[in-house]
């Protein structure tokens, strides 16, 4: 459905592909929940283990950026994740401030049962593309990625300045 927004016609555009891009996307994600990969985990929940799973440990500032969700809601997944017994708190000895999320044998247990079946299901939706348009929609997320994070640091137009390359996490698979 495209926008009914009566403006200019570069502003008609960018909301017309940003509508198309928001439903694309909650479309795509309701498909592979329904093949209910994840158990009874949240999406929430599924990022922070894989996040623990391939980068190991980390204070929840750090899942928070990883996982582009605020610190309010990542203490409330990690609480979660505890109660569960997939996480624990770990408090650094050298600096009592820093208190580090890492996996129990129960949180690696999980995520190994279902990262094969939710990397199963993303990779059978995402047949509804040919490789190379899936390889032509991560450029162009990337791109876009990449600009919106410029334009939130610098206050500029997206673009790095010359020479010095904009740096963006590599995504998790739940991205």
């Amino acid at each position: 459905m495209p926008t009914h927004y009566q403006g200019k016609p570069e502003e008609i555009l960018a909301l017309d592909a940003y509508i198309k891009m928001t439903r694309a996307v909650s479309s795509f994600e309701n498909r592979v929940l329904a093949r209910c990969t994840l158990g009874k985990l949240t999406l929430s929940q599924f990022g922070v283990l894989e996040a623990l799973y391939h980068l190991g440990p980390m204070c929840k500032g750090q899942l928070s950026q990883k996982l582009l969700k605020s610190t309010g809601n990542m203490t409330m997944v990690v609480d979660n994740l505890e109660k569960s017994g997939f996480v624990r708190r770990v408090r650094s000895v050298e600096d009592r401030r820093m208190i580090s999320i890492e996996l129990t044998a129960a949180g690696k247990a999980e995520i190994e049962r279902v990262l094969p079946l939710h990397v199963a299901a993303i990779t059978a939706e995402m047949k509804a593309l040919t490789p190379a348009e899936q390889e032509l929609l991560s450029k162009l997320s990337k791109k876009l990625g990449l600009s919106v994070a410029s334009t939130a640091s610098s206050g500029e137009s997206g673009e790095a300045p010359a020479g010095e390359p904009v740096r963006q996490e590599s995504p998790s698979t739940n991205s």
